[in-house]
């Protein structure tokens, strides 16, 4: 008998992150819920587990090494490897005009949306290591595509600010550059599309269930799946 996916979600308390734990518990997988907000963390996870899913919630700050370092011995202690990491874990940028942005407007979006992945990663490569068949998915977004700024007919997609565009098109770079060097694992960028979350007031016209269908299936791809590879939910997106 197949033993059972262990996963485990950043910035899961709410919106995609919580989606897609729901998702991938309904799999029959283990997925561990982790975020920085212990109260509202808890409850999204005494929640699912309500439902019957096999979730658990773990705090984890994705700026914090202790607390990083933390839930990662959590989930050794609990199941001893991770077959999936979700850096789903992001946050806005300050979305002044680019002339108007200082070096420090732009801390906490590049803390959170590329170093924040980054440190997860690092700490998890022992336990992701361990599992037969690896795979991490980067919730990166369209808005990080110079690709797609660069086409006329698209560029205006992309408000004209620095922070969260930039940030993005980093964790692009991360991601590319980890599939490079990691090739015993699966590891791709997702951009979820314009989905009715917080970060977008809920104007998005997607529901969160279409914003996580291409995380969920990056989350479940095969051994000789994609990697190092770009994706929405209707396949592959140009860097």
């Amino acid at each position: 008998m197949a033993s059972t996916t262990i996963a485990l979600v950043t910035g899961a308390n709410k919106g995609l992150g919580r989606e897609t734990v729901r998702r991938l518990a309904g799999l029959g997988w283990q997925v561990f819920l982790a975020a920085r907000d212990t109260t509202r963390g808890g409850a999204a996870g005494a929640e699912l587990i309500a439902e019957g899913l096999d979730v658990e919630f773990v705090p984890l700050d994705v700026t914090c090494d202790e607390s990083v370092a933390a839930a990662t011995e959590t989930v050794k202690a609990r199941a001893g490897r991770l077959d999936v990491l979700v850096n789903n874990a992001g946050v806005g940028g300050p979305g002044s005009q680019p002339a108007d942005t200082r070096a420090s407007d732009l801390r906490t979006v590049f803390e959170v949306n590329v170093f924040g992945p980054v440190r997860v990663t690092h700490a998890f490569l022992p336990l992701l290591r361990a599992a037969e068949h690896p795979r991490v998915v980067m919730v990166s977004s369209g808005m990080g595509s110079i690709a797609t700024i660069a086409d006329p007919n698209l560029s205006g997609l992309v408000p004209p600010e620095l922070g969260y565009p930039a940030s993005k098109a980093a964790l692009n770079m991360v991601t590319t550059q980890y599939a490079r060097a990691l090739g015993n694992m699966r590891i791709n960028a997702v951009d979820p599309g314009y989905t009715a979350t917080d970060m977008t007031n809920h104007a998005g016209f997607q529901t969160v269930a279409e914003g996580t269908d291409a995380i969920v299936r990056l989350a479940c791809i095969g051994p000789d799946g994609p990697t190092g590879e770009f994706f929405d939910r209707k396949g592959t997106v140009p860097w």
